[in-house]
């Protein structure tokens, strides 16, 4: 331990990322049957130690191959440490994202990791449609809406693909199984979050 009281939303350092990161590919690697080089995890574990990691956060594994989705998987708020969540994560998104079938040994290769770290979702109090698309800060927010049980969230990187805001509604409406048009007609809960995020790097 580091021997300093971790606040909840303390930033991660770009080395601690990479931690992560390489946590996330070692416990794909373990769970695919390979090989791990036991230096490098006992160092890898040691490092863990550190307060930050124990820190309970939400948090999200993204697959990515060739520029396009694999699998991702992840909590909008703490249920673990940091480093247990990733682990967690990781073995979802790897293996039992409903969108894609389990990931191969002759995949893990070309498979790019990126960690997300987020911060307590806040609810958005809004007046109207309008109000919310005002209230909503593009590539800054990851928006988590919900209605009769229905829910879903888009982490922030999602304004790279749908930089419009109506849009980025709309799209998000339907993955929670509602009307794409429903945030128009009030009565969503909606939230918002920020988010750390760290990508592995060729």
């Amino acid at each position: 331990m580091d021997g300093r009281k971790t606040d909840l939303n303390d930033p991660f350092t770009e080395a601690q990322g990479a931690l992560l990161i390489r946590l996330a590919r070692q416990t794909l690697m373990t769970r695919l049957g390979l090989d791990v080089n036991p230096t490098e995890q006992a160092s890898l574990e040691a490092a863990l130690e550190a307060d930050i990691f124990q820190a309970v956060r939400g948090t999200f594994v993204t697959l990515t191959m060739g520029g396009e989705l694999r699998g991702c998987i992840g909590h909008l708020t703490g249920i673990a440490a940091v480093g247990e969540s990733v682990r967690q994560n990781a073995i979802s998104a790897g293996f039992h994202d409903p969108r894609f079938p389990a990931l191969t040994v002759a995949e893990l290769d070309a498979v790019a990791i990126e960690i997300s770290i987020l911060t307590e979702p806040i609810p958005l109090e809004y007046a109207h449609a309008e109000d919310l698309i005002r209230r909503l800060r593009p590539r800054v927010d990851g928006v988590m809406l919900s209605q009769r049980g229905a829910s879903a969230t888009f982490l922030p990187q999602v304004w790279q693909q749908l930089p419009d805001a109506e849009l980025f509604l709309s799209n998000l409406c339907l993955k929670a199984g509602l009307p794409a048009k429903s945030w128009q007609e009030g009565g969503l809960e909606v939230s918002t979050y920020q988010v750390q995020s760290f990508e592995e790097h060729a």
